[in-house]
């Protein structure tokens, strides 16, 4: 079975799509889980990570790492809370269109930061196409200045994806990304736990939630986290590095299309959102094809 899965490009593509699809889902979950931002993602957390131990025991995968492996794979988990918290707290102050138009800002981030951090000149088609980002973030902010918080927590969410994606490509070389995604997601819950401590609404928090709450939680942590991050890194095997760029860039198109489904009118946006979000996601799609271009020269 896996050897034709494994042999499988259509299937995978296919599986691709709905995993992409299904990141797109998560927006909508956030927006209608009543709890707050915290505690929705220190529940995410907490049932991804329960998910993927008995995923590995299932498989008898083993979860052993270097010290060295482990601090860092615990200390990038906390990057990957923030960057969960700003997302649903984005969703929660605005709405799940302009969170994630806001995220796609990742594209932005990234061709600043992995530069910085790997030590790479910054190139000028990675400017032009930020450039482009830059003014697409402009006009949303112009024309939706009711929404300002949820576009700033949307815009710093990004910076946080992008800086521990940017981390991740690194870690990746000499580790398992299935035994980094586990790791990670044990350190955000351990980080979040630590703050929720702090502050004790962990203590003070009571745990009867509504169904329609658990239903939706454990369909976050499982379905939309655990199983949707296992898929997504198994399709890389037979994949391209262009088509997985390219196909999850329609991660916000599936989501705003979505958001219409579920919220209707609650997702309508004035002219300028949306030529500002089509200016963004343009340059989202035209930044992989940039780059194959680049790598073929």
């Amino acid at each position: 079975m896996a050897a034709t899965v494994q042999n499988s490009p259509k299937r995978n593509l296919l599986i691709l799509h709905a995993t992409v699809f299904i990141w797109g889902f998560t927006g909508i979950l956030g927006a209608v889980i009543s709890v707050n931002a915290v505690q929705l993602v220190w529940y995410r957390v907490l049932i991804a990570t329960l998910s993927l131990l008995i995923y590995f025991l299932c498989t008898k995968t083993s979860l052993k790492v270097s010290r060295k492996q482990f601090m860092q794979f615990f200390f990038t988990g906390s990057i990957v809370a923030l960057h969960w918290i700003l997302f649903f707290y984005a969703i929660k102050v605005s709405t799940v269109s302009v969170t994630l138009v806001c995220l796609s800002s990742f594209t932005l981030f990234t061709a600043i930061l992995e530069p910085l951090i790997k030590k790479k000149p910054i190139l000028i088609p990675d400017v032009v196409i930020g450039l482009i980002i830059i003014l697409g973030i402009y006009m949303i902010f112009k024309f939706e200045s009711g929404y300002t918080l949820g576009i700033t927590m949307g815009l710093l969410s990004a910076l946080c994806s992008s800086l521990f994606s940017t981390i991740n490509s690194t870690l990746v070389q000499k580790s398992d990304p299935k035994i980094i995604g586990f790791y990670e997601m044990a350190g955000a819950l351990c980080w979040i736990t630590l703050y929720r401590l702090f502050d004790q609404s962990l203590l003070t928090e009571q745990f009867d939630l509504s169904i329609s709450d658990w239903s939706y939680l454990l369909l976050l942590g499982t379905i939309c986290t655990a199983l949707a991050y296992v898929a997504g890194v198994s399709v890389m095997r037979t994949l391209s590095a262009f088509r997985v760029a390219l196909i999850t860039n329609l991660e916000p198109v599936y989501g705003i299309i979505l958001a219409f489904l579920f919220f209707g009118t609650k997702e309508t946006m004035s002219v300028g959102f949306y030529a500002g979000a089509i200016l963004i996601i343009g340059a989202v799609f035209l930044y992989p094809v940039y780059q194959k271009r680049r790598s073929l020269n």
